[in-house]
C-alpha cells in the first residue's frame, strides 16, 4: 500500500479492537495514547506506510534470533511500538536553492521532503515485558537494513545492564539463521590482505557491533552526560531510565547531538522507578502534559502501562494494565508470587508495586512501610509539653526541626523546616513541586539568598514556639553545624533538657527500632506531607551485629526531619521524668 493519511495502522487497529471488544484492558495513560493515535489517523497532514513495518517485521522474523538462539517471533505489542515508531511520515517544507544557467541568476524554491514523523519513543512498563529485547531488534534492524553509515549506542545505568541490548544482536551473529546474516557473517575477521569479499561484514569487535559494508557502528555508552553530549546518533537506546539515580537528563543530551542526523530514534523503555521527584518523573510529567493535551507534541510516541489504582493489585484480570506481555514473557504465576510478597515481606512491597505494577512510590521504603508513612487526620498541640529535635547538619542546605508531644504511648509529630532560595532554585521540576506542597502546608519555609543565617532561622522558630505556646522540655540535637544554634538555645532557655545525640548505628539503632514499632502500630501521629515523605525516603543500613543507622544514601532524597525526630526521641527518653 501506498502513502494513506486515511488508512487505520494494521496493528493499532486489531489492538483498538481487542480493547473496545474488552479483550485487553487498558489503563487511563495508554487510553489517552489512543486517543492521539487516533487524531493522527484523522489529521490529512500525517500519512501512515504499512510497508515501514512490515519490512522491520520480516527482517526480524527471518534472520533474529532470541539470547538463547532460538528462533525469534515478534510480540502483538512489538509489532504496535514497531508500527507506531516507523509507520507514521508527514511532508517537511524545505528551501533550496536552484542554481542559474547561461547567467541567468540562481533561485530558491520551496520543495516538500517526507520524513519520518517519530523521532522519540517511551516505554514504561513492569518488569520482565522484554523491554531490552524490543530495542535490541531495533538497534539490529537500523543497524543492517540502513544503507547509510550510522553510529548508535545503547546506554543503561549501568555497563552491564547496557549488555543486555547487545547479547541477542551477538546470538543473531554466531547463529546467522537467515540469508542476509548468512551473507554478513560470511568470512573471517582474520582476512585482512586480499579482497575484503572475504573478510566478514558484520562482527562483534572491542568497539562494539560494526558493519564493514555501511561502516556503521552500535556501541554501548554510559549514562553519563559527558559521554552522550554531542554524538550524531541515528539510533540510540536508553533502558531502565527511571530506575537510574542519575541527577541529569540522558535521554535530552542524545536527542540534541541526534537532531544533526535525518530521522533519528530514540526508544528510552524503563519499568517504573522507587527513586521519586528525579529527574525520570520530571519527564513523565511532561509525557502525562502530551497524552492529555497541554501541548501538541506528534513526534512523541508514548506507551505508559501501569495499574489505574492501588486497589486492582489483587485482581488478575487488571495485570495487563501493567505489563501487556504477561502470559507471553513473564508468567501469571510469577506476578502471583510477587503479590504474596508483597503482603508478607513489607520492606520490598514498594519496589513491587513500582516494579510490577507501574504504581510509582515515595522512596526506596526500605525501613518504614508504606502503610506506615500515610499522614492521620489534622491535629493541634497548643500549650502542649513536647520535646525539640534538631537537624542542622545540611545548613547550607536543609535545616530539619522535628517537636514530639507525648500523649499516652503515642506521640504527635510537628516538624518545621527551612530551606534558601537558591537550593529551590536548583531543584529538577518534579522535586520543586513537591518542594511547592510543603510550603503550601507551611512546613517549609524558604529564606532568601544562598546559605541559611543560623540566628534567622532561630528567630522564625522562636516565633512559631511562641506562637503555638508549646512547652518544650527537651531539646535533642545533632552536634555537627550546630554550635551557633544550641549556644543560643541554653543562653535563652538554659542548659536544663538539653541532650547531644551523635549520629551513628552506638547511638541510633535502639531509637530506630522503637520508632519502627510506634510506626508500626501507628502510634507516630503526623498530619504534614512533609515527614510522610521524609520517612518514605528512608534506608537503614544494618551491619553485621544488627546494628542500624540511618543512611543519607542520596543527597536529594530528604530524610532530615525523621533525623530530627529521632533526635528528638532520644532527648525524650532521657528526660523522660520530666513529662511525668
Amino acid at each position: 500500500m501506498a502513502l494513506s493519511n486515511t488508512a487505520v495502522p494494521k496493528y493499532y487497529g486489531m489492538f483498538r479492537d481487542a480493547v473496545m471488544a474488552g479483550d485487553i484492558p487498558v489503563c487511563e495513560e495508554i487510553s489517552l495514547a489512543m486517543n492521539l493515535i487516533d487524531q493522527l489517523i484523522a489529521d490529512p497532514r500525517y500519512y501512515y506506510d504499512d510497508e515501514a513495518v512490515e519490512r522491520y517485521i520480516s527482517y526480524c522474523e527471518n534472520e533474529l534470533t532470541l539470547t538463547d538462539g532460538s528462533k525469534m517471533t515478534l510480540l502483538p505489542t512489538f509489532k504496535l511500538w514497531a508500527e507506531d515508531l516507523l509507520s507514521w511520515y508527514y511532508y517537511e517544507p524545505k528551501t533550496i536553492v536552484i542554481p542559474g544557467s547561461k547567467g541567468e541568476r540562481a533561485r530558491y524554491e520551496t520543495r516538500y521532503i517526507l520524513k519520518r514523523l517519530r523521532n522519540l519513543q517511551y516505554l514504561i512498563l513492569g518488569r520482565g515485558g522484554a523491554k531490552s529485547i524490543y530495542m535490541s531488534t531495533m538497534q539490529n534492524y537500523f543497524l543492517n537494513c540502513d544503507l547509510t553509515t550510522t553510529h548508535q549506542i545503547t546506554t543503561a545505568p549501568t555497563m552491564k545492564q547496557a549488555e543486555e541490548v547487545i547479547s541477542p544482536i551477538r546470538t543473531s551473529i554466531a547463529r546467522a539463521r537467515g540469508p542476509l546474516m548468512q551473507f554478513l557473517t560470511e568470512g573471517s575477521l582474520q582476512s585482512t590482505n586480499g579482497s575484503g569479499r572475504n573478510r566478514q561484514k558484520l562482527a562483534s569487535t572491542k568497539k562494539g557491533i560494526e558493519n564493514s559494508l555501511t561502516g556503521s557502528l552500535l556501541e554501548i555508552r554510559p549514562m553519563s552526560i559527558d559521554k552522550l553530549q554531542g554524538l550524531q546518533v541515528k539510533c540510540s537506546t536508553v533502558d531502565e531510565w527511571l530506575s537510574g539515580t542519575t541527577k541529569e537528563d540522558p535521554i535530552l543530551a542524545i536527542e540534541q547531538g541526534a537532531k544533526k542526523v535525518k530521522d533519528w530514534v530514540i526508544i528510552a523503555a524503563s519499568s517504573e522507578g522507587n527513586v521519586r521527584n528525579g529527574p525520570g518523573d520530571s519527564i513523565k510529567m511532561q509525557l502525562l502534559d502530551i497524552l492529555r493535551g497541554k501541548y501538541l507534541d506528534p513526534h512523541t510516541s508514548i506507551w505508559y502501562y501501569r495499574l489505574d489504582d492501588i486497589s486492582e493489585v489483587s485482581n488478575p484480570d487488571c495485570w495487563p494494565k501493567a505489563q501487556p506481555n504477561i502470559g507471553y514473557t513473564v508468567s501469571y504465576s510469577d506476578y502471583q508470587q510477587e503479590v504474596e510478597k508483597a503482603e508478607k515481606v513489607p520492606h520490598v512491597r514498594n519496589e513491587i508495586l513500582a516494579k510490577r505494577f507501574g504504581i510509582p512510590m515515595e522512596g526506596l521504603t526500605y525501613f518504614f512501610t508504606f502503610d506506615e508513612i500515610q499522614t492521620h487526620r489534622t491535629r493541634e498541640y497548643w500549650q502542649l509539653p513536647c520535646v525539640l529535635g534538631a537537624d542542622l547538619s545540611q545548613g547550607d542546605d536543609f535545616c530539619a526541626f522535628t517537636f514530639m508531644f507525648p500523649n499516652g504511648g503515642s506521640f504527635g509529630i510537628k516538624t518545621r523546616n527551612y530551606i534558601t532560595e537558591y537550593t529551590m532554585s536548583q531543584l529538577p521540576r518534579a522535586m520543586r513541586d513537591k518542594y511547592m506542597e510543603f510550603i503550601d502546608e507551611g512546613s517549609l519555609i524558604v529564606f532568601p539568598g544562598t546559605v541559611l543565617d543560623t540566628m534567622q532561622v532561630y528567630d522564625d522558630l522562636d516565633n512559631f514556639i511562641q506562637v503555638n505556646q508549646y512547652a518544650v522540655l527537651a531539646f535533642g540535637y545533632d552536634p555537627y553545624n550546630a554550635k551557633e544554634f544550641v549556644a543560643r538555645w541554653e543562653l535563652e532557655n538554659g542548659p536544663f533538657g538539653i541532650v547531644k545525640v551523635i549520629q551513628g548505628a552506638k547511638t541510633e539503632s535502639v531509637p530506630l527500632g522503637e520508632l519502627k514499632k510506634y510506626a508500626e502500630q501507628r502510634e507516630l501521629i503526623f498530619d504534614q506531607e512533609i515527614m510522610s515523605f521524609a520517612m518514605g525516603n528512608c534506608i537503614v543500613q544494618e551491619d553485621t551485629n544488627g546494628n542500624r543507622k540511618l543512611l543519607k544514601r542520596r543527597h536529594e532524597a530528604k530524610i532530615d526531619p525523621v533525623a530530627a525526630m529521632l533526635d528528638a526521641y532520644v532527648a525524650y527518653k532521657i528526660n523522660r521524668e520530666s513529662f511525668d
